[in-house]
């Protein structure tokens, strides 16, 4: 696409990415239940981040945005939802045999 040759889009960030991939590290670490392939693990985090508010930055003012969003316990207890219910969504069925 010239549109995407044309722009530079890889200073593009959603920080929500790194606070749902944090979560789920909390919450998977140790789990012996579930299968943590790879497969599994990339659904967990696409399910939850479909869940939760995106938090886009581009800017240093979009970073200091995201950051501030970032800290709210009610932003923070939307992924920590967010991750729990993915995980029993994949637990439960899984996209593999």
């Amino acid at each position: 696409m010239p549109f995407l040759n044309e722009y530079n889009f890889d200073l593009l960030k959603n920080e929500a990415e790194v606070l749902v991939i944090r979560e789920m590290e909390q919450q998977l670490n140790g789990r012996t239940d579930m299968c943590l392939c790879n497969e599994c693990i990339v659904d967990i985090a696409a399910i939850a981040l479909n869940a939760v508010k995106p938090l886009y930055r581009f800017s240093l003012l979009g970073t200091l945005y995201a950051s501030q969003a970032m800290t709210e316990q009610s932003y923070a207890d939307s992924v920590k939802n967010a991750v729990a219910e993915a995980i029993k969504k994949v637990k439960n069925n899984p996209a593999h045999d």
